[in-house]
């Protein structure tokens, strides 16, 4: 009796017009220590808020102590002390944090709130904390409250708005206040308002909140809907929900017994027979279902066992209830405006990820044309199979890893990495092709089982030297991170930076075999040898270099694959099938068809992907399938050649 008179006087004094302006946080704590010493959600309230909105600069120091249970009160005299435990005792300091010597455990009660007062206690401080002079103080606030929000959160927030200075930080809290209005605010027209100020935000926190103005569960019921409840569509037994699922929400919601089972009536009957009869009902006649079903009732009205449903009771109940979707947001207006917002943020977002499903088929189609373009040369103009092409990336790759032991500039290294793995590749496809692939021209078996070995051999080498463990290769500062255009389309900055060496690379290609002697004289010996030999063209000269120059993009190739791409003995193996497959089908033998190919290929492949995201290697398999049958409708490719060199 006493603490509820305590709590009754404390509730009117602080009701009473400008009585907590007048008292400091000091006064307040004396004129209520009982109440602080013992809280209860239901006392503690206005004391809380007194302290709150008292003004004085100690309240927001005293209402953090108390919530970190570092706030006490000695027993003499009833004064509060911050407290912190030593060995001995407690050291204790003023309210204004001034040293205040030291006391014994027992001179000092330590202020204990429990889980409920400190929730209040932490609400209260938010006003504090987001009008704090340090904005990162004020930062912390606002993501605090965005992490776990309460409707407590919003009038706080709205008062702090007007003395914000900084503008990031006004933005953000304005952002916040919409976000609270729409869940919290009690005014329907302005939760309205707030859900369409948003427009075509697309944000997560947006949809974080809306999201649970759209909730619904399932109840059963009978007659008319309850008028307190907001409807979301009813729902009909057998077609919106099973008839268990049906009875399970009569049986949840206390309007019907539980369901009996064919064991547990077995049970109960054989338990009650007496005299050879169940309920009066003699066991010859339990033959079937409804009579074992109507010696259950009848033993239910006796009392003897639990009440339980039979199946025809099961259907009669369903029958006699309606069954109902309701939001969990009781306000119509409220649930419509939020539905209409998901439903337009669905469609926006849909398209959004069609579009960032386009950056990514791109992003890969640059990388596969990159990794082909060398074999386009090889392959499409010369007519080589070359299976070590993929082991002339792995050597780009590696010679960008060595760079960058020696250079520790990221950006200088990949400057110098990118011709240098180009010359080591020229030069390694020059060797390959004076040593090896001049004797195996119009023999493209042999050529072929040459250069498998050749790859077989080329990754045991790596292995000795580099070791089976993956080196890294990494990528200058400025393409850290991704260009982002919202939450859901965004695309690295190194996978920019391929596209656009690729792009570099099919220009450069143009210019060589359009603008330049070389190109013209590749032409020449690729269309007819012995013509181009008879005008001075020397073919055998232009096989090594045009073999070299294919090597070396390959190795280009391999330093901009290794910026994202584990680098190992195995990494051209990864982009070999690929190559081939793009090559042939965009066309060998053109570049624009190789551009074609390398487009179909990663765009097929980021489909299936987007159907089957859980099984990547069924993907690839799908997509060899698909490119079989695409070559058995266009053996020739997307883009054919024309002309004498389609003959060849």
């Amino acid at each position: 009796m006493r603490r509820i008179l305590l709590s009754l006087v404390a509730v009117l004094l602080l009701a009473l017009p400008g009585v907590a302006q007048e008292q400091s946080a000091t006064d307040i704590l004396a004129a209520n220590r009982a109440l602080i010493e013992k809280p209860t959600r239901a006392t503690i309230t206005p004391v809380i808020a007194a302290l709150a909105e008292s003004g004085d600069p100690l309240a927001a120091t005293i209402l953090a102590a108390w919530e970190d249970r570092g706030l006490g009160v000695r027993e003499a005299d009833g004064t509060f002390f911050l407290i912190e435990a030593t060995a001995d005792g407690w050291a204790l300091r003023d309210l204004a944090g001034a040293d205040a010597g030291t006391a014994a455990k027992s001179d000092i009660t330590e202020l204990r709130p429990n889980a409920g007062v400190r929730g209040m206690i932490s609400t209260a401080l938010v006003q504090f904390t987001l009008s704090d002079p340090d904005p990162a103080k004020r930062a912390d606030a606002l993501q605090s409250i965005a992490r776990d929000p309460e409707d407590a959160h919003l009038e706080p927030l709205r008062a702090s708005l007007e003395s914000e200075t900084d503008p990031v930080l006004k933005a953000q809290k304005e952002r916040l206040e919409r976000l609270l209005t729409l869940r919290f605010d009690p005014d329907s027209a302005a939760r309205v308002a707030a859900i369409e100020s948003f427009g075509a935000d697309l944000g997560l926190d947006l949809r974080g909140a809306l999201n649970p103005l759209v909730a619904t569960r399932q109840i059963a019921f009978v007659g008319d809907l309850p008028a307190d409840l907001n409807l979301a569509r009813e729902l009909e037994p057998g077609s919106d929900l099973t008839e268990v699922e049906a009875y399970d929400l009569l049986v949840a919601a206390d309007m019907a017994p539980a369901r009996l089972t064919v064991d547990e009536a077995r049970a109960a009957l054989l338990a009650n027979i007496v005299a050879g009869a169940v309920a009066g009902i003699p066991v010859s006649d339990l033959g079937t279902q409804a009579a074992r079903d109507r010696a259950y009732t009848a033993l239910e009205a006796a009392g003897t066992v639990p009440p339980a449903a039979t199946d025809a009771e099961v259907a009669a109940a369903i029958a006699e209830h309606r069954f109902a979707e309701v939001y969990a947001e009781p306000d119509p207006a409220v649930t419509s405006a939020a539905r209409a917002a998901l439903d337009r943020i669905g469609r926006t977002v849909g398209a959004m990820q069609t579009a960032d499903l386009a950056l990514d088929a791109i992003s890969l189609a640059s990388i596969y044309f990159l990794a082909a373009i060398g074999l386009a040369i090889t392959f499409g103009v010369m007519r080589v199979i070359n299976m070590a092409h993929g082991e002339f990336i792995m050597m780009g790759a590696y010679t960008g890893y060595v760079v960058q032991l020696f250079i520790t500039n990221y950006t200088l290294s990949i400057i110098v990495a990118l011709p240098l793995a180009f010359a080591v590749t020229f030069a390694a496809g020059v060797a390959m092709e004076r040593l090896v692939i001049r004797h195996l021209y119009k023999r493209p078996l042999e050529t072929l089982l040459a250069t498998f070995g050749i790859s077989i051999a080329l990754q045991q080498i790596a292995k000795n030297i580099f070791g089976t463990q993956a080196r890294p290769l990494t990528a200058p500062g400025w393409l850290d991170g991704a260009l982002t255009f919202n939450d859901v389309v965004s695309i690295s900055y190194i996978r920019i930076a391929i596209f656009v060496l690729a792009m570099v690379f099919l220009l450069f290609f143009l210019w060589l075999m359009k603008r330049t002697r070389l190109g013209l004289e590749v032409r020449a010996v690729t269309q007819n040898p012995s013509m181009a030999a008879s005008m001075g063209i020397n073919p055998d000269r232009i096989n090594m270099l045009t073999f070299g120059l294919g090597s070396g993009i390959a190795g280009i190739a391999g330093v901009a694959i290794g910026l994202f791409a584990k680098v190992t003995s195995e990494l051209g193996s990864d982009y070999i099938v690929q190559s081939f497959m793009t090559v042939v089908v965009g066309g060998v033998g053109n570049i624009w068809g190789t551009l074609a190919g390398a487009f179909l290929i990663g765009s097929l492949q980021k489909g299936i992907e987007w159907l089957n995201p859980s099984n990547t290697l069924a993907a690839q398999t799908y997509m060899i399938l698909f490119i079989i049958l695409f070559i058995q409708f266009r053996p020739r490719g997307i883009i054919a050649l024309k002309g004498r060199a389609a003959g060849d």
